[in-house]
């Protein structure tokens, strides 16, 4: 199983890709420098294995990158944020 990204104009969206099946996807949104995190998803045989964590952490570290904010308007993305300080530098700040 490999996170990739597949980039669009000022959208895209990580995804979990195992032998070209998508078994999970992290969609997102890009404006004026802040990554709008508004889905996340994971197939249910994945559950228990932390890969919406891992979706996420990919995305920060892309954002990380790009020099990008992001705002987790996606419930799971948000909770992830609570519990992770770490990410704290790219997190836009209300």
């Amino acid at each position: 199983m490999e996170i990739k990204n597949e980039e669009r104009h000022h959208a895209g969206a990580f995804y979990i890709d195992d032998s070209g099946d998508r078994l999970g996807e992290m969609r997102y949104l890009v404006r004026d420098g802040v990554m709008n995190i508004y889905h996340t998803e994971v197939d249910e045989k994945l559950q228990g294995h932390h890969m919406g964590e891992k979706l996420v952490e990919a995305g920060v570290k892309y954002a990380r990158e790009n020099q990008f904010k992001i705002l987790p308007t996606c419930v799971f993305a948000r909770s992830v944020f609570n519990r992770t300080p770490a990410y704290d530098d790219v997190l836009v700040k209300s």
